[in-house]
């Protein structure tokens, strides 16, 4: 009996404990769902009137579009070949500023398959990025460097200005980009009225100008002098360089000697103005030596040697 009452006591005790515990897991459900409605309520309070942010999902997917699109786009865009000839609607005449070669490709590595002299005029079809002209040239087409053509009519590179001795320079080296405004025995009035007027259809800008005027009127030295320095503000306004060539020695000359002709050229050295440059072929043919058949004139060796004398000068 005693033993029956102690099994049953202890029943009783299981028994309210199991109920002590649901009652406290209950209450701990409740009072977590009702601490989940009041963060709830918090969140839904404080989020009134600011503006929804996206959801993290829907950026991670925006991102993910763009990214494609990035590299898609990229993967599409072809570098261009800058030696692809871009053509003309409407093919354009041009002129040669120099003498160019004219190319088989839009390279200098390309075959040379002729030339165009200076002021040549030519139709140009279309261009490349690296820098040539697609022309027109006999019966198909070739490539010059843009360098050396201009859409207008250039000024010729080089222009020599003078008398005898200037004529006697173009027989020996020629007329390849070069004029020549000159004629036998002339001095200053005809530099004056005839070839002062002359030299705005040759010279223009990038012209390189070498007057050599004196040999036949070696006291017009002021003249000469006056003459160049009223004009260089036009000249050079014209994009022209000026060169004044000194009076060149002679040898056994019965009407002029070279003390008259230093003299003369140091008079113009020292006045010219400052823009217009020098070039000392008096000294450098007394130093390298001279061929002439009457005193005065040279033969074709002795101006070559000038005239390179003459470029070294310019290209300095």
């Amino acid at each position: 009996m005693k033993l029956k009452d102690l099994k049953n006591k202890n029943l009783i005790l299981v028994s309210g404990a199991l109920l002590v515990t649901s009652l406290a897991v209950c209450g701990a459900a409740f009072a977590t769902d009702e601490i989940k409605v009041s963060a709830t309520e918090a969140v839904i309070a404080s989020t009134e009137g600011v503006p929804v942010q996206p959801e993290i999902a829907s950026t991670e997917g925006s991102s993910v579009i763009a990214e494609e699109s990035s590299a898609s786009a990229s993967s599409s865009a072809e570098p261009i070949d800058p030696n692809v000839v871009i053509h003309y609607e409407v093919p354009a005449s041009m002129f040669a500023s120099a003498t160019v070669n004219v190319r088989n490709g839009a390279g200098i590595q390309c075959e040379k398959i002729g030339k165009l002299s200076w002021g040549a005029q030519v139709t140009v079809t279309g261009e490349t990025g690296s820098g040539w002209y697609e022309i027109a040239y006999k019966d198909g087409i070739g490539y010059v460097s843009k360098d050396y053509v201009s859409t207008g009519i250039p000024g010729v590179p080089f222009l020599f200005v003078g008398d005898s001795r200037t004529v006697q320079l173009k027989t020996a080296v020629g007329s390849t980009d070069k004029a020549y405004v000159a004629k036998v025995g002339e001095g200053y009035s005809w530099f004056k009225n005839t070839a002062l007027p002359q030299i705005p259809n040759y010279a223009g800008n990038g012209t390189t100008m070498i007057i050599n005027f004196g040999v036949n009127d070696l006291a017009n030295a002021s003249k000469y002098i006056k003459l160049v320095n009223s004009n260089i503000d036009a000249w050079t306004e014209a994009g022209i360089k000026v060169y004044y060539a000194a009076v060149t020695p002679v040898k056994n000359c019965k009407t002029v000697s070279n003390d008259q002709i230093e003299r003369f050229n140091a008079k113009l050295k020292s006045q010219l103005d400052p823009r217009v440059t020098w070039i000392d072929g008096y000294s450098y043919l007394k130093q390298n030596g001279f061929s002439t058949g009457d005193g005065l004139h040279y033969n074709n060796s002795t101006y070559k040697s000038l005239y390179s004398y003459y470029m070294s000068v310019i290209d300095a």
